[in-house]
C-alpha cells in the first residue's frame, strides 16, 4: 500500500453512530378469527339468486319457444270437428243474358229504310227493314235474261238433233231398201246364170251388189248410232250450263227477297245499328234483336271448381226472393282472371218479368253423402290446407291435416283428427306458422 493512500484513509473520521432498532416492528395485535361461512355467505347468496335467474330465464326460453304467440280467444274462431251430411256446392252471382241475340247484316250495299224502332217487341218472320240496293236489282235482271237466252239456245239444239238423228235413221232405212233389192237382182241372175243365159261375170256381179248392200248399211247404222250419241252429249252440255246458270239467277233471287231484311225469333229489337235512310255497305250492321223466350243466367265462379262443373247438373237460381230450378247449360273452358264462365237456364220455364242484365243468384250441389268427418270451413280453409291449429286447454298446437272437397260452409277431412276435436277456422297468417299457441282470456 503507497504512503499516500494511507495518509487518505488516516484524514477521513467516522459518522456517528444512531439508536439501535427493537422488535416492536415484528409484532402484530391479534383479532378473534369468524367462521368460513360466514365469510362467504354473500358470495353463496348472490350465487343463489343468480341460479335462479337462469332457470326462471330458462322456463321463460323454453315456453316462448314452445309458444311465439298468445293470442286473445275473441280474435279466434273455433270449430268443433264432426260427422254429419255433406253438402258440397258452389254459390256464385250472375246476371240474366239473352243467349239468342243475332245481328242483322246487309247482304248487299243500298239504302237502309226501317220499319221499327229499338224496343218495339217483334214477332218471327217479321220486315225489320228493307234495303233498296239497285245494282243487286241490275244483276239479277242481267243473269236471268242470260237464263232465258240459253233456255232458247236448247229448245233450238233439240230440234237440231231430231233434225240430224232423222236424217241417219233415213240413210239407214235407204241402206236396207238397197239389201233388198240388191238380193233380189242376185236371185234373177242365179236363176239367168243356171239357165246359162248370162254370162258368169254378171252373176258375180250381182252377188258383190248385195254385199255393198249389206256393208253400207252397217256403215249407217253405226254412223247413226254415233251421231245420236254425239247429240244427246251437246244437248246435256247445253242443260248443264243452263242449270248452272239457273243456280246463279236463284241466289239472286233469293238474295233480292233478303233485301227485306225480316226477325228470325219472336222478340224485341235491342238497337239500331244505322241512321235511316243510309247508305250502308255489304255486311254492315243494320240491327239486333233478342230473343226474351230464350235467357239464362251467365255465372262466375273460381277455376278450381270447373271441373267438377258439368253440363245438365242441376242448379238453384234465386231472383228477386223467389228461387227455380235450373240447368246447366254450358260450362267455359277458357279461365281469365281465375275465374271460369258458366250459364245456367230455368228448367220449369222462365218466370214472368224478367228483364236482361237483372241480377241472380246460383246455387249448383256437386255432391250430398251422409255420415262424413268435417267441420266448418274458414275464409283461407280449402283442399290444399296441410295444417291447422288443434285446440287444447288454453294452447292451440299446429298438427298436420289432409282435408278433402269443400264446400261454400264446410270441408271434408280425411286425414289428421277426429270427432269432437276443436281448430281455429279464424285467419292464422299472423302466427307465421308457429308450432304452438298461447290463448289469453
Amino acid at each position: 500500500m503507497k504512503i499516500a493512500h494511507l495518509k487518505s484513509l488516516s484524514d477521513s473520521r467516522p459518522e456517528p453512530l444512531g439508536p439501535m432498532r427493537g422488535t416492536e416492528g415484528q409484532d402484530t395485535a391479534l383479532t378473534t378469527r369468524r367462521p368460513i361461512w360466514r365469510k362467504y355467505s354473500s358470495v353463496y347468496a348472490g350465487a343463489a339468486a343468480a341460479v335462479l335467474l337462469v332457470a326462471l330465464f330458462a322456463w321463460l326460453v323454453h315456453a316462448w319457444s314452445q309458444s311465439q304467440y298468445t293470442v286473445s280467444a275473441e280474435r279466434l274462431r273455433i270449430a268443433e270437428v264432426g260427422r254429419g251430411r255433406f253438402v258440397r256446392d258452389v254459390a256464385a252471382e250472375g246476371s240474366v243474358v239473352a243467349p239468342v241475340s243475332p245481328t242483322l247484316f246487309a247482304i248487299a250495299p243500298g239504302t237502309v229504310s226501317y220499319t221499327v224502332h229499338a224496343g218495339d217487341a217483334v214477332k218471327k218472320g217479321q220486315v225489320l227493314a228493307v234495303i233498296d240496293s239497285p245494282e243487286l236489282k241490275n244483276e239479277y235482271l242481267r243473269e236471268r235474261a242470260t237464263l232465258e237466252s240459253l233456255d232458247a239456245g236448247i229448245a233450238h239444239q233439240e230440234i237440231e238433233v231430231r233434225q240430224q238423228l232423222l236424217t241417219s235413221q233415213q240413210q239407214a232405212d235407204l241402206a236396207r231398201v238397197s239389201i233388198k233389192a240388191a238380193e233380189r237382182e242376185l236371185k234373177r241372175n242365179q236363176a239367168a246364170w243356171e239357165l246359162k243365159v248370162i254370162p258368169e261375170r254378171d252373176f258375180q256381179k250381182a252377188q258383190d251388189e248385195v254385199a255393198t248392200a249389206k256393208l253400207n248399211f252397217e256403215h249407217a247404222r253405226a254412223s247413226a248410232k254415233l251421231d245420236q250419241a254425239s247429240v244427246v252429249l251437246d244437248l246435256r252440255t247445253r242443260r248443264l250450263e243452263r242449270d248452272r246458270q239457273a243456280l246463279v239467277v236463284q241466289d239472286l233471287k233469293r238474295r233480292l227477297e233478303e233485301l227485306n231484311v225480316r226477325s228470325p225469333v219472336d222478340g224485341m229489337v235491342a238497337n239500331l245499328g244505322q241512321q235511316e235512310k243510309a247508305e250502308v255497305p255489304e255486311n254492315a250492321p243494320l240491327l239486333t234483336v233478342v230473343d226474351l223466350t230464350a235467357l239464362e243466367i251467365e255465372f262466375r265462379v273460381a277455376e278450381s271448381y270447373a271441373s267438377d262443373i258439368r253440363a245438365g247438373m242441376g242448379a238453384d237460381i234465386t231472383l228477386g226472393g223467389a228461387t227455380d230450378r235450373g240447368v246447366v247449360t254450358a260450362i267455359s273452358p277458357q279461365v281469365k282472371d281465375n275465374e271460369v264462365i258458366g250459364r245456367v237456364k230455368f228448367a220449369h220455364g222462365q218466370p214472368a218479368g224478367l228483364r236482361q242484365n237483372q241480377r241472380a243468384s246460383v246455387r249448383i250441389v256437386l255432391d250430398d253423402r251422409p255420415d262424413v268427418l268435417k267441420f266448418e270451413r274458414g275464409p283461407l280453409i280449402d283442399e290444399a290446407t296441410r295444417a291447422v291449429y288443434l285446440v287444447k286447454g288454453n294452447r292451440a298446437i299446429r298438427v298436420p291435416v289432409t282435408l278433402g272437397p269443400a264446400s261454400v260452409a264446410e270441408i271434408e277431412v280425411d286425414r289428421g283428427l277426429q270427432p269432437g276435436d276443436r281448430v281455429i277456422v279464424s285467419d292464422t297468417r299472423d302466427f307465421n306458422d308457429a308450432p304452438q299457441l298461447l290463448i289469453g282470456r
